[in-house]
């Protein structure tokens, strides 16, 4: 099983290479084609197009820790004229163009040399093409090479005139560096690393979404929104959302924090099961979430005091609209109702928020439930005589067992 999955290794780079690949090509030349979507596995490795019709295609080959060149014989160049010359039309000088991208370098005084952008000689590089074509041996490349020669001759020119080979490519444990140096002037200062690290778990997600066949493609435009919408998330006025729900296991949440004091508060306005358990969820992202922000220095302890203190502001005076409202001899069905209602309510409030351009609700609901398992706030009319109820049940439960 060791050695099966340490064959496997390269091949598992080499896909991830190319899925990260793609996202290097997206920032490096997106900008020059705002009206073209680049895509993963759909016309070819990698591929650009503009309504749905190719203008390039680019097969990705990488190598991990080998000096070896990339020659004329060489298996990948080979294998990737086959692909092209079964489903890109040679013979059309309209086609798309074909990029071999490759992290090996091109041998001196190749065929490989000769089609890079950098002294480009095309009638030198059939040459040698048609030359090693025409050798015997090599039978993992054959069949590539007698369907090159049974190409007429004014084919195989239309076709390498499309060829580009970009060789020496960075590897994949230097794509990052690469995707930095093109994200240059949008990184925000201090917070270089964070921003980076959404950007990819974007993109991510876009390149499983195109490998699932969920998305087709992804236009230039929706992905220059996308990445500027996370720089956004970085400025005075926001922040960014670094605890998703995807990242949350609901049960083992619900698990270890059902027995906190702002679960109980809600039972006792008898909250409905699935909303309690969503409450769980928004309290730990909310604790979660405030924990990351203070440890990325992306907000002060202060600013999120200040949060807190405009909650209860609110919540005071809802507090007490709401017990003004109930009848002096109103029984505990009515305060639940009550409390039910209120909490309710306070959740689906909007218009206080951590900063002016944040957002995202579930924050502000679990700091709620934060500030309810302080004590600082509760739901239930008489919810300060439960908690001292539960507190000091609490204490006699461990003094007993102190006692044992």
């Amino acid at each position: 099983m060791a050695q099966g999955s340490h064959n496997a290794a390269p091949n598992a780079v080499g896909y991830q290479h190319q899925t990260w690949w793609a996202l290097v090509e997206l920032l490096r030349t997106g900008p020059e084609r705002p009206d073209a979507a680049i895509s993963v596995e759909l016309y070819d490795d990698i591929a650009w197009d503009k309504a749905g019709t190719p203008s390039e295609l680019l097969q990705v080959k990488h190598h991990q820790g080998t000096s070896r060149a990339l020659t004329d014989r060489a298996t990948d160049l080979w294998k990737t004229l086959q692909v092209w010359m079964d489903e890109a039309s040679p013979g059309d000088a309209d086609g798309p163009k074909l990029v071999l991208v490759s992290t090996q370098r091109a041998a001196a005084g190749s065929a490989v040399a000769a089609l890079r952008t950098e002294g480009r000689d095309e009638a030198a590089a059939l040459r040698f093409l048609e030359a090693v074509a025409q050798e015997k041996g090599a039978t993992d490349t054959a069949k590539a090479r007698a369907a090159f020669m049974d190409l007429p001759v004014s084919t195989r020119r239309t076709f390498l005139h499309r060829v580009l080979i970009a060789d020496g490519s960075p590897h994949a444990e230097d794509v990052h560096a690469v995707v930095r140096t093109c994200l240059q002037w949008t990184l925000p200062t201090g917070h270089e690393e964070l921003f980076l690290a959404m950007v990819w778990q974007w993109w991510d997600g876009q390149a499983l979404a195109m490998l699932q066949g969920r998305l087709r493609s992804l236009d230039v435009g929706a992905a220059q929104s996308a990445i500027a919408h996370i720089r956004d998330q970085f400025t005075q006025e926001n922040l960014p959302t670094l605890i998703s729900l995807n990242d949350v296991d609901e049960q083992g949440i619900e698990e270890q924090y059902r027995t906190r004091p702002f679960v109980q508060q809600m039972k006792w306005v008898a909250y409905p099961p699935k909303n309690l358990q969503k409450a769980i969820v928004d309290y730990y992202r909310a604790c979660t979430q405030a924990v990351r922000w203070l440890d990325e220095d992306l907000i002060g302890i202060a600013e999120l005091d200040r949060f807190e203190n405009e909650l209860v502001d609110e919540w005071e005076r809802e507090f007490e609209w709401m017990t003004d409202g109930l009848d002096d001899d109103a029984d505990d069905r009515a305060k639940q109702e009550a409390g039910k209602a209120l909490l309710r309510a306070l959740l689906a409030q909007t218009g206080i928020t951590v900063r002016s351009r944040y957002n995202d609700g579930f924050f502000a609901r679990g700091q709620r439930h934060a500030l309810a398992d302080q004590g600082r706030v509760g739901w239930h009319a008489d919810f300060q005589t439960k908690i001292e109820e539960l507190l000091q049940l609490g204490s006699n439960i461990g003094t007993a067992a102190v006692g044992a």
